[in-house]
């Protein structure tokens, strides 16, 4: 046998190339957008009216619940978290769920199953703070992943977008960047300034697909301001940077 044929013939003890899986989405990121996914296909085929209508009344975010003109239910507590799980129609789904994995998985794999969970919990929460602060007298039911979502790009500018892809689990690489730093990043200051001015510009009206009224802008910056703002407390505290 020559030299040649030799090489040509792996040895037992190596390891075959590993592949990369065509959807590397996070575990947490799953789960989420499986709820999210099961939740509208129950209510939009499944639900009779009255039905749709308990559950967004029991489960959207309602401003005007918290104006003490109604009685204390369960809805006063779980609705401005799990208004987050409800969306109003499938191309408000698809396009938030395509956002979740884009920037959910990286910062999944980043701080953790637990860690990200509190996150949307509170970038959920601090969009329908800053909502209601606009809006406290308003009945119009809020839904969708969005708010939550903004906080994750949020987090993603305080890594200046920077993610490790050598690892088994792609996640958001380096220390959470000190704001001078994220402001003296051109990405990052790129993408906050096209960011924001689409929600101001949707907030102001100038939407050319006349869906502005429908789109919770204020939420969406809620959500991002807490996402920005505290990324830090939910980072893991011993994680080797690279």
């Amino acid at each position: 046998m020559s030299q040649e044929e030799n090489a040509e013939i792996p040895h037992e003890d190596e390891e075959p190339p590993r592949r990369e899986p065509v959807f590397n989405i996070a575990p947490a990121v799953v789960a989420i957008a499986g709820a999210c996914v099961a939740i509208h296909l129950v209510s939009a085929h499944l639900l009779s009216t009255s039905a749709y209508i308990w559950l967004i009344e029991n489960f959207a975010f309602i401003p005007i619940r918290y104006s003490g003109a109604y009685p204390f239910t369960l809805a006063w507590i779980v609705s401005p978290v799990l208004y987050s799980l409800l969306h109003g129609g499938y191309a408000h789904l698809i396009i938030n769920m395509i956002w979740l994995a884009a920037f959910g998985s990286p910062l999944a794999n980043r701080i953790g199953t637990r860690r990200f969970l509190l996150f949307w919990t509170a970038t959920a929460l601090g969009a329908v703070a800053l909502h209601y602060a606009l809006h406290s007298g308003e009945a119009v039911p809020l839904v969708g992943a969005s708010g939550a979502i903004s906080g994750m790009m949020g987090a993603a500018a305080r890594f200046a977008f920077r993610i490790d892809r050598k690892r088994d689990k792609p996640a958001f690489a380096g220390e959470v960047l000190a704001i001078p730093r994220v402001l003296s990043s051109r990405p990052a200051v790129t993408f906050l300034a096209v960011w924001f001015a689409i929600n101001f510009a949707t907030g102001l009206g100038f939407d050319a697909s006349g869906m502005s009224a429908q789109i919770a802008w204020e939420a969406h910056i809620g959500g991002f301001l807490v996402g920005f703002f505290a990324i830090r407390l939910f980072d893991r505290p011993s994680l080797a940077y690279l």
